[in-house]
């Protein structure tokens, strides 16, 4: 059994670690009510978007944009994969990371290469790591992004498409659901979902200026920044949510693990003093 010294400090040592998980789980819970307001604010604007670009699928227009247009062979997919740029958040990145390894995996065994932007810190350094052509990266957004910040790595991964050299594009990020469930979320940017562009076409069209390609090109862009940006947010209060869940957790085991210390302690503390006696008892006696 270790000597009282040497519990003591172990008891001190995990007391100290309990004060800097109790702080990240506080600052935590304040920045997640931030992280959900700017996630609320920012869905109307693209369920709006999202509104726009269905009334432009209905329309019964000359011009179909590339973007609405299903490429039957598919070569090489691109990923925009979203994390975050800090750890200390339970298994939220590593979760993600495994499921788009096993999408990658997926798409290699039906002969397609895969080409992966990141956005955040924890993504960047991953997939440095792993065999996997990386475009581009972002990382350090802070807690309240900018739409300026992600137009780099959206423009890469549109470019690719409308060049040809990419048939489809997703965007990857962590899903806030409530505080205690975040979910992978894998979501088609290019082309527009099925659900969205194979909808019943109208003997209408909209009157475009200058002209439907310039129209329709700006639209869908904005439309695809904002979905990007959107999954940004919501990566983002996830981030915050499973932090302080999983500081929680780290507090309460450290609570425990004092409490077990604490016991031992006392055990080692009694026996001590018990053997004291016994060699004060012993020495009388030799007397």
């Amino acid at each position: 059994m270790a000597g009282g010294r040497e519990i003591k400090t172990k008891i001190k040592s995990v007391q100290n670690t309990r004060k800097v998980t109790r702080a990240l789980e506080m600052v935590s819970a304040s920045k997640i009510r931030k992280a959900q307001e700017r996630m609320k604010t920012s869905r109307p604007y693209a369920r709006a978007m999202k509104q726009v670009i269905g009334h432009l699928a209905q329309a019964n227009t000359d011009y179909q944009h590339p973007f609405m247009v299903e490429r039957k062979d598919v070569k090489r997919v691109g990923f925009i994969i979203v994390s975050s740029d800090r750890g200390l958040a339970g298994g939220l990145n590593n979760n993600l990371f495994r499921k788009m390894l096993g999408e990658i995996r997926q798409w290699n065994e039906k002969g397609v290469e895969v080409d992966v932007v990141t956005i955040g810190q924890k993504a960047s350094v991953y997939f440095r790591r792993v065999k996997v052509n990386m475009l581009a990266s972002v990382s350090h957004l802070g807690d309240a992004p900018k739409l300026d910040q992600l137009i780099g790595v959206i423009k890469v991964m549109l470019d690719a498409y409308t060049e040809g050299n990419l048939d489809r594009v997703f965007v990857v990020y962590n899903d806030f659901v409530n505080t205690m469930t975040q979910r992978a979320a894998f979501d088609q940017l290019l082309p527009l979902p099925a659900s969205e562009t194979q909808v019943a076409h109208h003997d209408w069209d909209y009157i475009y200026e200058p002209d439907a390609e310039t129209v329709l090109d700006h639209v869908i862009t904005r439309y695809i920044e904002s979905l990007v940006y959107q999954a940004v947010l919501e990566n983002i209060a996830s981030e915050h949510a499973a932090r302080m869940v999983a500081m929680k957790a780290a507090s309460d085991n450290a609570n425990k693990l004092i409490g077990t210390l604490q016991l031992v302690y006392n055990k080692a503390r009694q026996a001590a003093i018990t053997q004291e006696i016994s060699e004060i008892v012993g020495g009388a006696a030799a007397v």
